[in-house]
């Protein structure tokens, strides 16, 4: 055996758990979060009917969302400094309103949309990058990033997402509906969410995403999962059976012929490429 020195030994460890890190690193950006509410943002006005216009996103999305069956993409690269001023001036916008006065669909309508255009702008800010998680430290991405400030709270995007509309709202279809910007991702809706649409839009975009490769799909007789499913099971039911009964709700016919009596474990999979639109060798 070589006869290592002290320090060549623990160079050797160092190594070992540097690639252990590195290897985990997709996992450790966007693990599970456990769900917790903070209390400030609990509080609605159910006698409102007030609603918050997001026409300003919406152009964005007509503009720049390009619709592709199996995952839309966005394009960054075309983006102009007016429409990204625009989008700046819709979270201004977002930024200068108390979501406590508005009641429950609103307020859901209102943070997803906020996420998405967060994320989008967060993206146009550090263009050209390859993914998400290059920006920050490149190892815990920007989720724990303060992004703005709204009633006097600072807010990241994993506050948004985990300590808002998981924790307050408890419905599995919100990981359909918030985009991180990579292929991966349930993609960004073409239109705006709005009160008035919001169960079609939850639907839709589950049904959407179960029925996209990226979502649920087989290959070899073998249940390839988006990690979606791994990283956040609990919200999907408490075993297997139940993550599968969920699936199934949302299925096309052709997807539940193949998940009838399925009972092997599935495996898990995710990429996190930028959602951009290809540029045309």
């Amino acid at each position: 055996m070589l006869n290592l020195s002290l320090t060549a030994k623990f160079l050797i460890l160092l190594l070992l758990v540097i690639g252990l890190l590195l290897a985990q690193k997709s996992y450790t950006l966007y693990q599970a979060v456990s769900p917790s509410p903070i209390a400030f943002w609990q509080i609605s006005n159910e006698h409102s009917h007030q609603q918050i216009n997001h026409q300003l996103w919406q152009d964005i999305l007509t503009t720049y969302l390009v619709d592709l069956e199996q995952g839309r993409t966005f394009n960054y690269r075309d983006v102009s400094p007016r429409d990204q001023q625009k989008l700046s001036d819709y979270l201004n916008q977002l930024q200068s309103i108390d979501p406590q006065n508005y009641n429950k669909n609103e307020q859901l309508a209102y943070w997803i949309n906020l996420y998405n255009a967060l994320t989008v702008n967060l993206i146009l800010n550090h263009y050209p990058i390859a993914s998400i998680k290059d920006i920050g430290d490149g190892f815990t991405g920007p989720w724990n990033i303060p992004q703005l400030i709204i009633s006097g709270q600072q807010l990241s995007l994993n506050q948004i997402e985990h300590k808002i509309l998981r924790a307050i709202w408890q419905d599995s279809r919100i990981h359909y509906v918030i985009n991180c910007a990579s292929t991966s991702c349930p993609d960004l809706g073409l239109k705006a969410f709005s009160s008035s649409h919001i169960e079609q839009q939850l639907d839709h975009a589950a049904t959407r995403f179960i029925n996209q490769t990226k979502g649920v799909r087989f290959s070899h007789q073998t249940l390839i999962l988006s990690s979606i499913y791994h990283w956040f099971s609990d919200d999907f039911g408490a075993d297997q059976a139940e993550l599968l009964k969920h699936i199934n709700h949302y299925a096309r016919p052709s997807l539940q012929q193949q998940l009838k009596n399925y009972q092997a474990q599935p495996k898990f999979s995710y990429q996190w490429q930028l959602n951009q639109q290809r540029t045309e060798p």
